[in-house]
This record gives structure tokens, sequence and C-alpha cells, in this order.
């Protein structure tokens, strides 16, 4: 891709975007693009950010640690998302680097997460990982379990669960998945839902999704 193609399938993006919460009959502004930069360098997110997006998604703690300070010394107002799995020993670094942590999933980093944001006194924002699809390869808490373990994220660990996310199965229409994970976040009466990536945003959205998760629909295909 030529150096400004990314700024330019940004606005493609947004576009995109736009026109599916007029067609779901929802107000401007109510979803939030996390443009997703995992596996990219700093010069291929400089245009991104110079195109005014400030909300990123990036899977490993070690990768983001390596590229974003120095980005976010450069461009104010960043918000970075974890939106792959964290490892428990990684919590640490996860909760000093991240504005939003998506992959709540299991007892133990429910645990680590409250005990390092007591020590740290930084509170960044929680969403818990549903396995919607109940997929052997991803990670997740099931749908079954999902509410009660939101649940005794506040009880127990007291920690404010903002949302859930999932990651639909590739095959088949996901448009079932982004319903089901809308009807367990009313259960436990939470009112963020990320889902949605680029090839299937558009449906998430229609589906009640405040945020999607877009990479290549934006940066291109990844090496």
């Amino acid at each position: 891709m030529t150096p400004s193609a990314p700024a330019a399938q940004l606005q493609t993006v947004q576009d995109r975007i736009a026109a599916a919460q007029k067609r779901a009959g929802r107000p401007d502004g109510s979803v939030t693009l996390v443009a997703v930069s995992k596996t990219f360098e700093a010069p291929d997110i400089r245009p991104v950010l110079e195109a005014g997006c400030r909300v990123f998604g990036e899977n490993r703690v070690q990768e983001a640690k390596a590229k974003w300070p120095a980005l976010r010394e450069a461009f104010e107002g960043v918000e970075l998302h974890l939106i792959g799995p964290l490892q428990s020993n990684k919590a640490a670094e996860a909760v000093a680097l991240f504005d939003v942590i998506e992959t709540v999933d299991r007892e133990k980093i429910a645990r680590e997460l409250a005990r390092e944001m007591d020590r740290q006194g930084r509170r960044p924002r929680l969403y818990v990982q549903v396995n919607i699809g109940q997929e052997a390869q991803k990670a997740g808490i099931a749908p079954g379990e999902a509410v009660a373990f939101v649940e005794r994220c506040r009880a127990a660990h007291g920690l404010a669960i903002e949302g859930l996310m999932c990651i639909p199965p590739l095959e088949g229409d996901p448009a079932p998945h982004f319903s089901a994970l809308a009807g367990l976040a009313r259960e436990a009466g939470l009112e963020k839902l990320s889902m949605g990536m680029s090839g299937d945003f558009e449906e998430a959205i229609a589906q009640g999704a405040t945020s999607v998760r877009v990479g290549s629909a934006i940066f291109g295909g990844r090496g």
C-alpha cells in the first residue's frame, strides 16, 4: 500500500460505520472505531494517527510496549486497547500500558488485574471476553458462565466491568452470535459491546456494537 493508503482506508471505514449507524437507526458517534494495529510498526501507524484516529487495538503486551510509548509522546489523546489474550504474568504491564483491557476471561486474570490496579492506582476499563461460538481454539469464558463471571468480577474482585467482547466463528452468519452477546450484556446490566471486525463490522453495528475492531480494512494485509 502507498504511504497515503491507510489514511484513505480509514476514511472509507469511518464512512461505512456512519452509514451502518444510520441504517440501524442509531445516533452519529454511537460506535467507536478501534483501529487494530497489531503486527504493524510505528511508520505504518503514523499516517492513521495523522488522519485523526486515536483509538487503537493491540494483541500483545510486549509488542505494544515496544512502539506505543513513543507514539503517545508524539500524538496526544491516544486510547490503547488490549484485544489479545492476557497472561497473568503480564498483568502489571497491561495495567500500566493499556487504557482498556478487553480480554478478561478467567478468575486468575480478574484477581491479578484487581491486585495490579490497586497497586498502581490505575483503572483501565475492562471487558469480559466471551467465547460466543464455544470454539475450543478460542479464548473467552463460556456464554453460559458469562453473566455469573461478571458478577464475580464485581463482587469478589471489585472490578467495574464495562462491557462484553467476542470474536464469532469465521464460518457462517455472525449475526446470531452478535445478537447472543447483546443478550448476555443486557442480562449482566452492561451497555458496551466490542464486536465486529473488518469482514463483519456493519452487521455488528446492526446488532448493537458500541465498538468495532478493524485492522486489515485500514492497514491492509499482514505479512
